[in-house]
């Protein structure tokens, strides 16, 4: 990994993620969370403050040092304790079925095997848990997607391998994981942003 992927990407994925626009939609993805909670990509944090009370515990799985250390401020001022778990949502070394739920915000747009990483998450959930997600992905449109797919080699290049094209919904039903709630929308932005915009909120529970 070069210099722009460990220290660049890091920083500038902890600035966007402060859009006060998102903040609402990750409070509503983080609704209905309770116990020991998994979140994929754990960032600089930017879902602590809501946590709902019944949540115990986080382990949070974040591969980069760099945006740990961004978010070492928001931890200390965590009501929930919070402790940094396996470095790969590819690979959990957490028990089977030791979670009570799962937490995903815009991770699974760059976890390189998806479907691995979908594997791990129903495999840890307990049964009953949920996976409770906020990601961006594939648009409906065809001429949305024609740009998306223009777009993404330069993408990954500069977000660490973030896709623009992946179906969302359709590879958490391929998991096995049935979905109880989704919506699909654009976030409110010009139409020029609309490859990088088209949002997926909801949760899939494991049967």
């Amino acid at each position: 990994m070069g210099i722009w992927t460990t220290e660049v990407t890091p920083r500038l994925v902890a600035f966007g993620c402060q859009d006060e626009k998102l903040r609402d939609l990750r409070a509503r993805a983080c609704e209905g969370l309770r116990g020991e909670v998994v979140e994929l990509g754990f960032g600089s944090g930017h879902n602590i403050g809501l946590y709902p009370p019944e949540v115990t515990r986080v382990i949070a799985v974040e591969p980069s040092d760099v945006a740990w250390q961004l978010g070492a401020d928001r931890r200390t001022l965590s009501p929930v304790p919070i402790v940094r778990g396996d470095l790969d949502g590819q690979w959990l070394s957490l028990a089977d079925e030791s979670a009570d739920a799962v937490l995903a915000t815009f991770t699974l747009c760059t976890i390189p095997d998806v479907h691995r990483a979908l594997a791990e998450v129903r495999r840890v959930l307990r049964p009953g848990g949920a996976l409770h997600f906020l990601e961006h992905g594939l648009a409906p449109e065809p001429h949305v997607q024609r740009w998306q797919r223009l777009l993404e080699p330069v993408q990954k290049k500069a977000f660490d391998g973030c896709h623009l094209t992946r179906p969302i919904d359709r590879l958490i039903e391929e998991s096995g994981l049935v979905i109880e709630t989704i919506e699909c929308a654009y976030a409110p932005s010009p139409k020029v942003m609309r490859p990088w915009v088209f949002g997926y909120l909801g949760r899939a529970r494991k049967g």
